[in-house]
């Protein structure tokens, strides 16, 4: 849902704003809702951000962040999960975690939902990658894909038995078939 205001919204002028439920994005000028997640998103969003911390967090790696805004490159997104290498982390003067993240996330993962625009949801890992994310992912339950977007512009789908690639340095094995397994209880 796109959200019309008399005057065009800056992006300083859009962060004052409060926060909504779902989340809003400022894209291009125009803030635009997110889709309310349902079941599956929801399952997959906890399950991927689980296995990915349970690999990461201890050591140090990275961390994966649910529903956390990212301001950069002229947009602040909502991303489902945002991992940051660990030193990449903001932080508070105190070593706690900063509540604004004005950089780009590592690595980005979105789950579509059923009545999200593909193309728009493409478009906000394209600018991810643009400015210096190094890996999305956009994970479509409907066809039980997931289509990689990697530096460069790059655009590859993944199905059934294929490896799915993380970040360098994270030791995570997943095909595309392990992870649209933990829709099934």
């Amino acid at each position: 849902m796109v959200i019309t205001a008399a005057n065009p919204h800056s992006l300083e002028a859009f962060l004052e704003l409060p926060e909504t439920k779902p989340a809003s994005e400022f894209i291009n000028g125009q803030i635009i809702q997110k889709v309310m997640p349902q079941g599956e998103h929801s399952r997959l969003q906890v399950k991927l951000c689980t296995n990915i911390n349970q690999v990461v967090e201890t050591p140090k790696i990275a961390y994966a962040f649910s529903e956390l805004r990212c301001t950069f490159g002229g947009v602040s997104i909502v991303p489902d999960i945002s991992v940051f290498r660990w030193e990449r982390i903001p932080r508070k003067s105190s070593g706690r975690v900063a509540n604004r993240f004005e950089i780009h996330p590592d690595w980005v993962i979105e789950i579509l939902s059923p009545d999200q625009r593909q193309n728009k949801v493409i478009a906000n890992l394209l600018h991810c990658v643009d400015n210096g994310t190094e890996l999305g992912w956009l994970l479509d339950t409907e066809d039980e894909n997931i289509l990689l977007v990697l530096p460069e512009r790059r655009i590859q789908i993944l199905e059934g038995s294929d490896s799915v690639p993380v970040l360098s340095g994270i030791d995570l094995n997943l095909t595309v078939s392990q992870i649209f397994d933990w829709l099934n209880f």
